[in-house]
């Protein structure tokens, strides 16, 4: 399942670094849920969490089905984000 992964994520690798981002798995858990980490300005961008949900997950769960969520084990939720950061 993992090359599975690593391809779904090298489809949208080249959308990530444009920005100076990437990202890293960490772990696919028994219940499904791939961990990732968001590296370079993808740790600090305030778009990350609509990047990780539309565009990582999205692209991950349709190639590989039976991965329930993706979550960034170093993201920071928007609201807690510091205000009048837009990029």
């Amino acid at each position: 399942m993992l090359p599975r992964v690593e391809l779904a994520l090298d489809s949208i690798r080249p959308y990530l670094a444009a920005d100076g981002g990437n990202v890293r798995v960490l772990a696919i858990t028994d219940d499904m849920v791939l961990h990732l980490e968001l590296l370079g300005a993808c740790g600090t961008c305030p778009m990350s969490p609509m990047t990780l949900k539309a565009g990582v997950e999205e692209s991950v769960k349709k190639a590989v089905p039976e991965i329930q969520s993706v979550v960034a084990v170093n993201l920071t939720p928007m609201e807690e984000q510091p205000a009048g950061q837009v990029r």
